[in-house]
């Protein structure tokens, strides 16, 4: 499965995650960890929406969604409506 956006094209990106090890009664680090790689994922979503009368399923990620409730029209779409 793509994490892909169909609207606005957001898609995964590769990132750097870091745990911090504690020392004795929560003091000081012991050491840093060393940093791994991750991957971080839009928060993408199933949507049926309405598009110029004709209905579509799209993956859209959360700030889309947003947009259209808000504006009612995304990008090149001038009408649309979230089934």
């Amino acid at each position: 499965m793509s994490y892909i956006c169909d609207i606005c094209g957001k898609k995964s990106v590769m990132g750097r995650s870091q745990q911090h090890r504690r020392g004795v009664a929560g003091k000081r680090w012991k050491k840093r960890v060393q940093a791994t790689p991750r991957l971080f994922r839009p928060n993408l979503q199933k949507k049926t929406i309405v598009i110029n009368g004709e209905k579509k399923q799209m993956k859209l990620c959360a700030k889309c969604i947003k947009r259209i409730k808000k504006y009612k029209a995304i990008k090149n779409f001038k009408t649309i409506l979230l089934a």
